[in-house]
């Protein structure tokens, strides 16, 4: 009978192992099982169209057909067409007009907010508000303000500020200065709130002891609280260079869809939707563009990625 039992306990002690080797193989696979589903949406929306894009942008495609290896023709067709070079012009000016806003006044903002006193909540909600809004209500909203019989002229004319409506969204400077200005307004709160989380971060002792020695708000500002969350405000410049960079929506609605008078105010990725749509669509050059757009806004990311490491060693 021990003989027997030791035996029981032998084969009982192997299938607890065999058990246990089982539960971790199992364990080890599950995660993967969680992360199926979504390798599997990345791979077909976002990989697969990333790779295909680059395909194509060597070859002749068309939305009906085509699809022809033409080597870097279209990269050559690029380089002679006034077109593109509009675009990219027009894109770069909208990277030069909003971003020093977008980096400068939502830290204004945020520094104002941060203060506990009454009624701070509404505002902080208030200038958040554009943020949550659509683009499109936005675009719409603008539009109507700006328009030669909105409010904007309206209320020039009434104040005989101005004589003659002034053509906000028909004149080919001031359309793109407009589109600028609803892309910053829509903005602010966004980095306001990215900056609010960086203010938090700053030492309060840092601010104590330069006041001890006499430093008034503004040298504290740009003795402590500057240097402490200037990583912060290179990551907002990237952020809001590449978006700019790919402005669409804004230009779009303000001009009805034209991209200002005979295109003038066309962004790279409104040239890249208007090659690539409509049964003439020629997919090839559009894919084109698109691997320029991302090019450059690689460009712009891996130059902030260099600029942070930087602040870090500084």
């Amino acid at each position: 009978m021990p003989s027997s039992a030791a035996t029981d306990l032998r084969a009982a002690g192997r299938g607890a192992r065999r058990s246990g080797r089982g539960i971790r193989r199992h364990w080890r696979a599950t995660p993967w099982l969680f992360l199926l589903p979504g390798l599997a949406i990345t791979l077909l929306f976002s990989l697969y169209p990333f790779v295909n894009t680059i395909i194509l942008a060597f070859t002749d495609a068309q939305v009906l057909g085509g699809g022809n290896f033409t080597g870097g023709a279209n990269f050559s067709r690029m380089l002679h067409d006034p077109q593109f070079w509009t675009a990219l012009r027009n894109s770069a000016l909208y990277v030069v007009g909003v971003v020093p806003f977008l980096v400068l006044l939502p830290l204004l903002l945020a520094m104002l907010v941060q203060r506990h006193i009454p009624g701070i909540a509404f505002f902080r909600a208030a200038f958040y508000t554009p943020v949550v809004a659509s683009v499109v209500v936005v675009g719409l909203i603008w539009t109507w303000l700006l328009d030669s019989r909105g409010l904007v002229n309206s209320v020039l004319k009434a104040l005989h500020v101005v004589s003659e409506p002034v053509p906000f969204l028909t004149d080919e400077t001031l359309l793109l200065i407009s589109a600028m200005l609803v892309t910053i307004w829509k903005g602010l709160g966004y980095y306001m709130i990215v900056y609010l989380a960086a203010l938090a971060n700053v030492p309060r002792d840092l601010h104590e002891a330069a006041e001890v020695d006499g430093a008034g708000p503004v040298r504290r500002f740009f003795s402590v609280t500057v240097p402490a969350i200037r990583p912060t405000m290179v990551l907002v410049g990237a952020l809001s260079a590449v978006a700019a960079f790919r402005v669409f929506s804004e230009i779009y609605i303000l001009s009805g869809s034209s991209g200002g008078p005979a295109g003038a105010d066309i962004s790279l990725v409104m040239l890249i939707r208007q090659v690539g749509t409509g049964l003439n669509g020629e997919l090839g050059y559009s894919s084109a563009l698109s691997v320029v757009l991302f090019v450059l806004t690689l460009g712009l990311m891996l130059l902030t990625m260099r600029l942070n490491k930087n602040e870090e060693v500084a």
